[in-house]
C-alpha cells in the first residue's frame, strides 16, 4: 500500500462517557508497552512491505494522551522506524485537558507533535459531570495556555451541542469562551444517541428525552453564525477554521485520498477498497500475539458506492460538487428554501440549513445521478 496518510488508534480511557460507542479500552493503568508491541507486529504483519511518505499523521482514540510524554514519543519513534515522516507533515494528538501538563508537552512537541485537539466538550461543570468526562472547566483552560506556553499553537477544541433539555447548559457562554480563545480551530458536534451507551439506555428506558430537533438546528446554527462572523470559515458540518489552519488530515477523508489505519477499530481506504479492524483491544492483542492480522472486515467498493460516497463526502464540506444542467435544475428547490447555492463554478455548496438534511440532500441526488 502506499499512503500520505495515517491514523493511529489509541484506545485507552480513564471511563467512557455517557454518549461514547467508540472503541475505548477503560484502565486504570495504561499498559503502553503491551499497546507498542501489538502496534509494532501489526505494522510488520500487514504492512511490511508499504510505502507511507506521510503528509499528515493522527493519533485518535480513545484518549493517546493517556499514553503520556514518553509514551507518545515511543509510538511516533515507532511511526519513523517504518514511514517517513515529511519535515511539513501535520502530526495531530488528540488529548484530554487533565493530561496536558508542561512535562507532557515538552516531550510531545520534541517527539514531533505539532497540532493537538483537545476533548473540551463543554466550559460548564454541571455539564461536564453529567458528560462522565475527567476534568473540569478550569483544567480545560489551563490546558491550552500551557499547550501555548510550551510551544504549541495549532489547537483545536472539540465541543458539543445539543445536550437533553433536562440538562441545565448555555451554549451561548460555552460559544463565547470558546471565542474568547482565539483558537485555530474549533470542532462542534451534536449530541448523538447510540443505542449501546448509558445515554441510548436512559432515552430508550424514557428516563431522558433527546433535545427536541429545533433546539438542535438552533444550536447548530447558532455556532455557524457566531464562529463565522468571528473569522472562521465554516469548511465542514462539524468543523470550523481559520485561514489555512483546517484539519489536513480530515481534508484526506473527505477527498477519497488513500489512508492507511492501525490499531483497534482502525479503518483504512486505498481508494478502491475499504477494510477495518476488530474493535475489541483485548482481541485485537490476542489476534496480534498469535501473528494473525486483526482484520475485522473489509469491502471492495462498487462504482454505484464509490459514486454515493462521492457525493455524500462532497457536500459535507465547503468545496461543494460540481452539478451538471439537469442536476442544477433539479437543485434549484433547495436554491429556494436558503439550503444550497451554485457558484459561478458550477459547484453546488450547502449552507448551515443545508448541512443540517445533509443525508436526505445527498440521497436525493445520489438518486438522481444513479438514473443516468
Amino acid at each position: 500500500m502506499k499512503a500520505e496518510h495515517l491514523y493511529i488508534h489509541v484506545p485507552f480511557c480513564a471511563r467512557r462517557c455517557v454518549y461514547c460507542d467508540f472503541s475505548i479500552a477503560v484502565r486504570s493503568r495504561v499498559p503502553v508497552d503491551e499497546y507498542l508491541q501489538a502496534l509494532e507486529l501489526e505494522w510488520t504483519i500487514r504492512h511490511a512491505d508499504s510505502v507511507f511518505e506521510l503528509d499528515t499523521l493522527y493519533l485518535g482514540g480513545g484518549t493517546p494522551s493517556k499514553l503520556g510524554g514518553q509514551g507518545v514519543a515511543r509510538l511516533l519513534d515507532l511511526v519513523r522506524r517504518h514511514a517517513t515522516v515529511r519535515d511539513d507533515a501535520e502530526v495531530t494528538l488528540e488529548a484530554n485537558p487533565e493530561d496536558v501538563s508542561r512535562d507532557s508537552v515538552e516531550a510531545w512537541r520534541s517527539a514531533g507533535i505539532n497540532r493537538v485537539s483537545i476533548g473540551v466538550q463543554s466550559f460548564d461543570d454541571a455539564v461536564l459531570s453529567w458528560m462522565h468526562r475527567t476534568h473540569d472547566a478550569d483544567q480545560a483552560l489551563k490546558a491550552v495556555k500551557v499547550l501555548r506556553e510550551h510551544g504549541i499553537d495549532n489547537l483545536s477544541i472539540d465541543l458539543i451541542f445539543g445536550a437533553p433539555a433536562s440538562v441545565p447548559r448555555s451554549w451561548e457562554r460555552d460559544l463565547d469562551t470558546a471565542l474568547g480563545l482565539e483558537l485555530p480551530h474549533v470542532s462542534a458536534y451534536g449530541l448523538t444517541v447510540e443505542e449501546h451507551t448509558p445515554l441510548g439506555r436512559w432515552v430508550a428506558r424514557k428516563d431522558l428525552s433527546e433535545a427536541p430537533e429545533d433546539a438542535f438546528e438552533h444550536e447548530y446554527l447558532e455556532a455557524d453564525s457566531r464562529l463565522t462572523a468571528a473569522g472562521y470559515q465554516h469548511y465542514e458540518v462539524s468543523n470550523y477554521g481559520r485561514l489555512n489552519q483546517q484539519s489536513r488530515h480530515n481534508w484526506a477523508y473527505w477527498k477519497r485520498s488513500a489512508y492507511a489505519g492501525l490499531g483497534p477499530s482502525a479503518h483504512e481506504f486505498t481508494g478502491r477498497a475499504r477494510r477495518w479492524n476488530s474493535d475489541a483491544y483485548a482481541h485485537w492483542v490476542a489476534r496480534l500475539s498469535r501473528r494473525e492480522d486483526p482484520v475485522g472486515g473489509s469491502e471492495e467498493l462498487r462504482p454505484d458506492q464509490e459514486m454515493a460516497e462521492e457525493v455524500y463526502l462532497s457536500l459535507r464540506t465547503n468545496a461543494g460538487l460540481t452539478v451538471s444542467a439537469p442536476e442544477r435544475d433539479h437543485v434549484d428547490r433547495w436554491i429556494d428554501a436558503g439550503w444550497a447555492s451554485v457558484g459561478a463554478d458550477s459547484r453546488l455548496r450547502l449552507s448551515g440549513t443545508g448541512w443540517l438534511r445533509l443525508d436526505s440532500l445527498a440521497g436525493d441526488l445520489t438518486m438522481l445521478r444513479s438514473r443516468y
